[in-house]
């Protein structure tokens, strides 16, 4: 298995491997993958595969990566506010908890429930919904009373060793 990644690697040696996220992004800007640096990492690891499999760098996202304009905490966060310019930060999340809390007072976090709340806001964003903070901490509140997620796909297991 290399221990750089290459071009002219195959897919399974990338997949065996495990990158760090600078590693990626280094090595999808230089191949050509447009905005590899404002990528996450489980984007740049199907765009680096995508590109292994046809030759070919293009961007795995249709969600905006340009963030323009007034931050949505400094409009004033309400459940009413449609969001346009999400800030991941304490003031977003104390918002959502505390609001949560008003609507399901015995809803507790769970592992896990940030990730895939992050998700469903780009998904219903890119598919041309227009969400509300109150979707957002309705969401939030499903995600918390939820049993069990559903496993997070991915393409290999890694063992750390001490």
């Amino acid at each position: 298995m290399p221990n750089a990644l290459s071009p002219m690697m195959t897919l399974r040696d990338f997949e065996n491997g495990y990158w760090y996220v600078d590693q990626l992004k280094d090595f999808a800007e230089g191949i050509g993958i447009p905005a590899a640096k404002k990528l996450r990492k489980d984007e740049l690891e199907k765009a680096i595969v995508a590109f292994l499999r046809t030759g070919n760098a293009r961007l795995p996202t249709k969600r905006s990566l340009r963030k323009t304009g007034v931050k949505d905490v400094e409009r004033g966060l309400n459940l009413k506010l449609r969001i346009e310019n999400y800030t991941s930060n304490r003031e977003t999340k104390d918002f959502i908890v505390e609001q949560a809390r008003l609507m399901a007072p015995g809803v507790r976090e769970k592992s896990g429930v940030w990730y895939r709340l992050n998700r469903w806001r780009e998904e219903q964003i890119t598919s041309g919904e227009h969400p509300t903070y109150g979707d957002l901490v309705r969401q939030y509140i499903v995600l918390n009373k939820m049993q069990r997620f559903e496993r997070i796909p991915h393409g290999r297991y890694i063992n750390f060793r001490s």
